[in-house]
């Protein structure tokens, strides 16, 4: 069986050298007799393991030292609980709604606060990014909420949001380490590892230290209290161990990659082919407004529901895995992650051009 072309939005195809390593090592890691599946947390060989994935993603992101790494569980889902525990100490924060996720922290955020939603684009789908240059920034504050790259809509903030001195919090499940970022304009930057680090079940946040403090809501829950896991150094319970090696292997390669800026060069060049199609096709129109388009989700349609799902169906059978929209949208969607090679997307789009040719 040959691997197929994986455009999931997440879990998400991972990269093959890491896979092939990671089978290698399955059985005996590193002299220890054992798989990492089976080691104590608590053992040098996965003190190692841990530090060494900390270290690296410091290198690549470039992570100042007033800022903790913690590697946790519970998906971005528990972090939309999570932020306004231990962060909405007025009980007031701003969202700015340009998707599904961030339209779900806001109702979460809801259960301890107020929620004022500053901006939105759900006027037109979510296909754009409001204009975040003179938002309406509530004067008590406590943080500014946005989700960075929209996985289901294909939308990015290309600039962030001017949050008039407030800090940001942004959730970058499906835009991590996809290209060069300034982790100082935020005063914490998270995501789910799935789409574009690692296999499902951990969660990455990089959080200012001034920001975790002791002096979280009344009623949290010890295990979502950010100075649990920074103080415990992400060891204080049994963490996604496993989840956390593979992701520390995709830190190394994407350092041999080259780092971020080598890595974004590669996914503009990746979604450059795809963009390039959709904007001459008769048949495929991509769904996002030009400026705001997405390096990592690129959604796009016929505006035919049977024709879609036989575009779909005919994919798959030619090796291209998992190419239907969100069930909120419908349509297509191809994510383009890291480690989705140039060529997956040269056979995606001679799929397309072959697939209108037979269908015009």
């Amino acid at each position: 069986m040959s691997r197929v072309y994986n455009f999931s939005a997440g879990p998400a195809v991972l990269p093959e050298e890491v896979l092939k390593e990671a089978a290698a090592e399955m059985l005996d890691y590193n002299g220890t007799g054992m798989s990492v599946m089976e080691m104590s947390h608590r053992s040098k060989a996965f003190e190692e393991i841990i530090n060494s994935a900390e270290q690296d993603l410091r290198d690549l992101m470039n992570i100042p030292d007033n800022y903790k790494v913690l590697f946790m569980q519970g998906g971005a889902s528990q972090q939309f609980a999570m932020i306004p525990m231990n962060f909405m100490k007025n009980r007031v924060a701003d969202y700015i709604i340009t998707g599904q996720w961030a339209k779900k922290a806001a109702k979460e955020a809801e259960k301890y606060g107020k929620v004022n939603r500053i901006a939105s684009s759900e006027d037109q789908t979510f296909s754009y990014i409001p204009d975040c240059s003179d938002l309406p920034v509530s004067e008590d504050a406590d943080y500014v909420y946005i989700c960075e790259n929209n996985t289901i809509y294909g939308t990015k903030f290309k600039e962030l949001p001017n949050t008039k001195g407030k800090t940001l919090i942004a959730d970058v499940s499906s835009c991590f380490l996809s290209e060069p970022v300034d982790v100082e304009k935020y005063g914490m930057i998270y995501g789910g590892v799935q789409k574009n680090i690692g296999p499902a079940g951990v969660v990455i946040a990089i959080i200012r230290e001034d920001l975790i403090t002791e002096d979280v809501l009344e009623g949290t829950p010890t295990m979502l209290t950010y100075k649990t896991h920074a103080d415990a150094k992400s060891l204080y319970n049994t963490p996604p161990a496993y989840g956390i090696y593979i992701c520390g292997k995709v830190f190394k390669w994407l350092k041999a990659q080259g780092g971020l800026a080598a890595i974004k060069e590669k996914n503009e060049k990746k979604a450059k082919v795809l963009y390039d199609f959709l904007d001459q096709s008769k048949m495929f129109k991509g769904t996002v407004v030009k400026k705001d388009r997405s390096l990592m989700n690129v959604p796009f349609v016929t505006g035919d529901a049977d024709l879609d799902a036989k575009f779909v169906k005919e994919a798959k059978e030619a090796g291209l895995e998992n190419l239907k929209g969100h069930r909120s949208v419908g349509g297509m969607r191809a994510s383009i992650y890291n480690a989705m090679p140039y060529e997956g997307v040269v056979a995606l789009v001679e799929f397309m051009k072959k697939f209108e040719e037979e269908n015009a």
